[in-house]
């Protein structure tokens, strides 16, 4: 539950007014059930959720967007209904994902997502007018506003529904196809929604289905506990003038940073962190957010602040499944992340240069030490108190995503998306973080703030980039 209450203190910092209505025009929603021409379907059948699972019950869905560029003589109807038939495919293998979220009958604490044959998952299909330059101006790096990308992404269907995708055609011309994913992340974590759309992707293109592994026996009986919440999703609407844009770090920006941390460690006399790509790309990011918060003159950014404590947290997930005892298989079906905590200094990430960089990394690898250390033992019952502590006592910054997820190999038989986004970080605040589509190695950060506070990320972005060439 550590996640739920650092995404709910954040929620509560954004503000809630609707935006104007969007130039979307819906053409049709399907029910697509799993199909019995690529196998048997699934009998009726219901999984308890566990431990990990029961974090992420009354947090809004991830929404994803998958931005693609058509050929001009692409075939539009022949694509939407392989986009179908794919999906039959693609769902018969993971069943739970269109089944819905419920009390499990006879108890009043205990949720279970629940399948019958008849089910299916909602796919829309509608066309989008989002201005002249169409999907060139939506598939950039440069800011873009938030209320104008939520429409291309699905809602959740009333009633416990935990997946529902969009496709939508990108006037003018329908040169351009958005893909939009809404997922409820007490079905399944990062790892397992996305093997979900490689699944779709491979189905789409024919190739082999990889199926995931749904068995919550291989979790010990102490992961199925009663809630203590209700299954009542929070409803976050997207903040009016919310602005979302994307960094890039190359590879050789991201082995900067790492020498950089290495050096200043070795002048300082003191351990160098464990510092990975991802670890490198955290700080990075953290160093520069919290420049930016503290700049003269700013307004709060959007992790929310309580108290006068000089230190901040940066609350990011770690994935246990092989370091479960016994293991869990890789592909296995749910969720399997807990809370890293990374804790540091106000003014010494704020301060930039090596010094901010060390600072934020040797805090994000403690982080990770801590949360992979405790995994299997009885410090995991301490995780909501933990976040409650935290939340209650210093700003909160989330991450959402990972490099390792391979958002931009999403190929759905007409190549691979020309841009990937998290919109869904628009409303919680969270920064969202995936490999660079410019080249294996680097990294691509998603940042959502209003006007003000994302002008001066970016210059604090642009500046701590430029450092790291000048100290080199």
């Amino acid at each position: 539950m550590a996640m739920a209450v650092a995404h709910e203190q954040q929620q509560r910092a954004v503000a809630t007014t609707s935006p104007p209505p969007p130039l979307l025009r819906v053409l049709d929603t399907t029910l697509v059930p799993p199909s019995p021409s690529f196998g048997p379907v699934p009998q009726e059948r219901s999984l308890p959720l566990t431990f990990f699972d029961l974090i992420w019950l009354r947090l809004p869905p991830v929404e994803r967007l998958f931005l693609y560029r058509l050929a001009p003589d692409a075939d539009v109807p022949a694509i939407l209904t392989n986009l179908k038939d794919a999906l039959s495919h693609a769902i018969r293998a993971f069943y739970p994902l269109v089944g819905r979220l419920r009390l499990t009958p006879g108890t009043s604490d205990r949720y279970e997502l629940h399948y019958r044959p008849g089910d299916g998952v909602a796919f829309t299909v509608a066309e989008y007018d989002g201005g002249a330059d169409g999907v060139d101006g939506l598939a950039t790096d440069e800011p873009r506003e938030a209320a104008r990308m939520a429409p291309l992404v699905p809602s959740l269907p009333a009633g416990g529904d935990v997946l529902a995708l969009q496709a939508t055609l990108l006037l003018p011309a329908r040169r351009g196809l958005a893909i939009g994913v809404a997922v409820h992340h007490a079905a399944v974590d990062g790892a397992s929604s996305t093997h979900f759309l490689h699944t779709w992707a491979a189905a789409a293109r024919a190739r082999t289905v990889v199926p995931p592994v749904i068995d919550r026996s291989l979790l010990p009986d102490a992961f199925f506990q009663a809630a203590s919440t209700t299954n009542e999703m929070e409803l976050v609407e997207m903040p009016a003038g919310q602005l979302l844009a994307t960094f890039t770090l190359s590879k050789d920006a991201v082995q900067r940073v790492k020498g950089v941390v290495a050096t200043v460690a070795a002048r300082r006399g003191v351990a160098p962190p464990r510092c990975t790509s991802l670890v490198a790309t955290l700080g990075f990011v953290w160093s520069c957010y919290q420049r930016a918060k503290e700049a003269p003159s700013s307004t709060a950014l959007t992790a929310s602040t309580s108290g006068d404590d000089n230190r901040t947290c940066l609350l990011f997930p770690v994935d246990h499944r092989a370091r479960m005892k016994p293991p869990l298989p890789d592909k296995y079906l749910g969720n399997c992340v807990g809370p890293a905590f990374a804790l540091a200094r106000k003014d010494e990430l704020a301060a930039g240069g090596a010094g901010g960089l060390l600072s934020a990394c040797a805090a994000i690898a403690a982080g990770i030490d801590e949360a992979v250390s405790g995994v299997g033992t009885a410090s995991m019952d301490t995780w909501a108190d933990r976040a409650k502590e935290v939340a209650g006592a210093m700003s909160v910054l989330s991450v959402a995503g990972s490099p390792r997820f391979r958002v931009y190999e999403l190929d759905l038989g007409f190549g691979r998306p020309a841009k990937v986004d998290m919109v869904s970080v628009a409303r919680t605040g969270a920064v969202a973080v995936a490999e660079s589509r410019r080249g294996a190695g680097g990294m691509e950060v998603g940042v959502s703030l209003p006007p003000d506070g994302l002008g001066r990320f970016r210059t604090c972005f642009a500046d701590a980039v430029a450092g790291l060439h000048a100290q080199s």
